[in-house]
Order: C-alpha cells, then sequence, then structure tokens
C-alpha cells in the first residue's frame, strides 16, 4: 500500500524487454529484492538492486494498461516506497493498480496555484467524485470538479517542484487510480444489480 506522498523522482535507463530501471535522485536506503515501489503510482516488485537503483519486471498487463510502456530513456518519475504499519499516511491509501490512464487537456495558472484538466475514460468517470480522491501517476490529489468526461485538480507550488506533476503540458498521459472506497462500492451495488460478479448477490438483491 502506498499514500500518494511522492518521496523522490527518478530517472529510467536503458532496460531489456519487460523491465524497467530506475535511479532515484535520492538512494533509498537498505532497499531490498521483493519489496514494492510506486513508480509514477504503478506497484512494482524490486527484482534486482543495484548502487545507483533497481530493476522491476513489467508485464504486458501493466504496459497495456498504464502510460510506462511509453518512458523514454531518461524519463523522469515519481518514486515512493511501499507504506509500512506505524507510518504517517500524509495522502489516501493507495494499491498501486492503475485503473486507467488519462490526458491532460488544459492547464490553467491560478495566483500560485496550477488547475489541470485531465480526460478520464468513461468507466472511471462515474467514480471520481468532488472533493474527493485520487491519484494521478501516484500523486494523492484532491479532485476539484468533476465534469462529463473529465475531472479537474488544482496543484501547490510544492507538488509541482517535487513530482514529475510540474512537468505536465497538454496531451501527457497519466496513470488514474481512483479511490478504493469507490471502486468497492460501485462493484458491491453492480453486483446487486445483477450486472457484475457476485451472482449470488445479484440474486438476493
Amino acid at each position: 500500500m502506498f499514500s500518494g506522498i511522492v518521496e523522490t523522482l527518478g530517472t529510467v535507463r536503458p532496460r531489456a524487454p519487460g523491465r524497467i530501471e530506475v535511479v532515484p535522485r535520492t538512494p533509498f536506503p537498505r532497499l531490498e529484492v521483493g519489496e514494492s515501489v510506486a513508480v509514477n503510482g504503478v506497484c512494482l516488485t524490486v527484482a534486482s538492486v543495484a548502487d545507483l537503483g533497481f530493476a522491476a519486471d513489467v508485464m504486458p498487463e501493466t504496459l497495456q494498461r498504464t502510460t510506462l510502456g511509453g518512458l523514454d530513456l531518461g524519463a523522469t518519475v515519481n518514486l515512493e516506497r511501499a507504506l509500512r504499519f506505524g507510518d504517517l499516511v500524509g495522502g489516501h491509501v493507495m494499491a498501486g493498480h492503475v485503473d486507467g490512464t488519462g490526458i491532460v487537456t488544459a492547464l490553467r495558472e491560478d495566483a500560485n496555484a496550477r488547475w489541470v484538466t485531465i480526460a478520464t475514460p468513461d468507466d472511471l468517470i462515474d467514480l471520481i467524485a468532488e472533493k474527493g480522491c485520487i491519484a494521478v501517476d501516484g500523486i494523492s490529489l484532491t479532485v476539484v470538479d468533476v465534469f462529463e468526461a473529465a475531472f479537474t485538480v488544482s496543484l501547490i507550488p510544492v507538488t509541482l517542484a517535487v513530482t514529475v506533476a510540474g512537468a505536465w503540458r497538454v496531451g501527457t498521459a497519466v496513470n488514474l487510480e481512483v479511490d478504493l472506497i469507490a471502486r468497492y462500492v460501485a462493484r458491491t451495488l453492480a453486483a446487486r444489480d445483477g450486472t457484475a460478479v457476485f451472482p449470488a448477490l445479484a440474486r438476493e438483491g
């Protein structure tokens, strides 16, 4: 599990097919094989550790559902190690399981903030609530407005400075993870309507 508070940025190094290698700008102390690290919000398992960074295997499903497959050599990514019991949760609880990708469609400066509009797939927009939580590229953010096919967030200077959000431009593809509670509530309600899994629940509803 993660909190959406980015610990450091990382740089993508040359990689073999099906593998990503990342060099954190601030080294992770005592990083071990088998640990989970969120890379732009995608939970990956550390496969090997070197002096400068780590490598993780990325399966085809992950490449298809997230933006990791489109990262170029030298790309900058958000990094967060998995939470430990007792850690401070400054954002919101996240699984690192990306639901889909969105596209930045507008940017607007507003005093010390930057408003960002993100176009969102139809199957996700109903799971996003005004003033609710959402993870965008692994960053825990508060939703400002929700529209028919998009939502907005407002970014403070520190977020722009220490995450990849500062480099978002119109057309940038971003990873989206909706709030876990919204995801499971929707799944349960759909099941009761007979439109999803749990046929027993659908019959009883």
